[in-house]
């Protein structure tokens, strides 16, 4: 919450706060929850899992799911923003200071079974400082790791190493953002040398 000024303009919303508050008796373990920009509040669906949180910050209109025994916990610094929806059937787990945007889902199930096939989940882990994009999906089983950037209308089905920028349908990585400012700092110019991506750092 303290990126893009979230801590102020949650501030100005004393309701979300107590709405917070709400969820986090009646659904949610552990640390605060803020309710930020109004209508429709938040849904927590849970039908015998786990839901933990360090401390998060919860956009209009975010869903989360969490099925039979299934565990969902998100980090301390994290927010959701508007219409996200987390579907949690075995364990997702999102880390610290993550801004995870609009219409973003992010699923460890199939959700239904198939003719043949049996319904498969498998965890999602998300880690520290991830950004991820409008409109983003991430699928069962993926691993992303701390600092990576999902671009906006990214379908993430395989895993990201940390600190990668990926994009596209299935999700690629585009380039290491260590790398790119290396290069930069290292005078490694020129029209075709790759645009500096700045390390994400919060206030």
């Amino acid at each position: 919450m303290t990126s893009f000024g979230g801590w102020r303009r949650a501030l100005h919303y004393p309701m979300g706060w107590l709405m917070g508050g709400l969820l986090l008796l009646r659904h949610i373990k552990g640390g605060w929850v803020v309710w930020v920009d109004g209508r429709p509040m938040p849904k927590i669906i849970n039908h015998g899992g786990l839901v933990t949180t360090e401390g998060c910050g919860l956009f209009s209109g975010v869903r989360l799911e969490v099925g039979p025994h299934a565990r969902l916990s998100i980090g301390k610094g994290t927010y959701l923003n508007r219409n996200t929806n987390v579907i949690c059937y075995d364990r997702v787990q999102i880390g610290r200071d993550c801004a995870i945007s609009w219409d973003v889902v992010i699923m460890d199930t199939d959700l239904h079974d198939w003719p043949g096939i049996v319904q498969n989940n498998a965890p999602v882990v998300i880690g520290d400082g991830v950004w991820i994009g409008c409109r983003a999906i991430i699928l069962k089983g993926v691993t992303i790791g701390d600092g990576a950037v999902v671009a906006a209308g990214s379908i993430v089905a395989r895993n990201v190493p940390a600190r990668a920028l990926v994009a596209g349908q299935p999700a690629r990585i585009l380039r290491y953002l260590d790398e790119d400012n290396a290069a930069a700092a290292a005078g490694g110019g020129g029209p075709d040398a790759p645009s500096v991506v700045t390390p994400f750092r919060r206030p």
